[in-house]
Order: structure tokens, then C-alpha cells, then sequence
């Protein structure tokens, strides 16, 4: 992202995040969902951008994404009988899991989304959120 940067640019870091440091995954998500993912921690983050980018501002949408995930999960129940030709029953049980437990994740705030505004070397006079 650094390199793609104009100097006076700023970039948006949008990603899952979660509450301690980890270097695995979920067996299971990275089975079955997202294989060679891994969902990084602040502090996880913080070192990735250590000397390349000033944070602007971190915002945490995360206490809202239960309420996004929940509602991925009624359309995707509500679109199966267009989808049941296609995919079998292991794959809506896999998703159906998938979403729900996703959502409880998110509800016990253990993985947080956010959103991080980055500049290459920070916004002259400070940068506003538009919130």
C-alpha cells in the first residue's frame, strides 16, 4: 500500500480484527471457509505499519457486523431453493455454521471490524473522521 501511495494520499485498511494476538486461525474456518487466513490483532497491525504509515483514525464497526452477518444468513436461507440445484446440503450446513457462528463471534466482541485510515506521512493540520 506504501508504494501505491501519492505522499499527501491517504489509504483505508478495512479488515476483521481480533482482541488478542494469534498466529492460527480456527481449524475449522481455515478448512473450510478461508483457507491460509489469519485474522490479525491491533497489535498485530500496529507492527505491520510500524514506520510506514501514520494512523488517521481506527474505527471499530464491529458491535454492528453481528446484525450484517445475521442477515447474510436469512438471504442466504431465503435464496437457497434458487441455489439447492447447484450446491449440496453439506455446503448450506458449512455456511448456515459458518454465519451464525461468525455472529456470535462478533456479539461476545472476541473479532471486531475495522476500519483504519492510514497517510504516508499524516494530514497536514489532523484528519476529521466523516462520522
Amino acid at each position: 500500500m506504501r508504494r501505491c501511495l501519492a505522499p499527501d494520499g491517504l489509504t483505508l485498511l478495512h479488515t476483521i480484527g481480533a482482541s488478542e494476538s494469534g498466529l492460527h486461525n480456527d481449524p475449522w474456518i481455515e478448512k473450510y471457509i478461508f483457507p491460509n487466513s489469519l485474522i490479525p490483532s491491533a497489535t498485530q497491525i500496529a507492527r505491520a505499519i510500524d514506520g510506514l504509515f501514520v494512523i488517521e483514525d481506527w474505527h471499530n464497526f464491529g458491535a454492528d457486523y453481528a446484525r450484517t452477518l445475521d442477515a447474510w444468513r436469512a438471504n442466504f436461507d431465503a435464496a437457497w431453493p434458487r441455489l439447492a440445484a447447484r450446491y449440496d446440503a453439506r455446503f448450506r450446513r458449512m455456511w448456515h455454521f459458518y454465519l451464525a457462528a461468525a455472529s456470535a463471534v462478533f456479539r461476545s466482541r472476541r473479532d471486531h471490524l475495522w476500519q483504519v485510515v492510514l497517510s504516508a506521512r499524516g494530514v497536514r493540520g489532523g484528519y476529521v473522521a466523516p462520522r
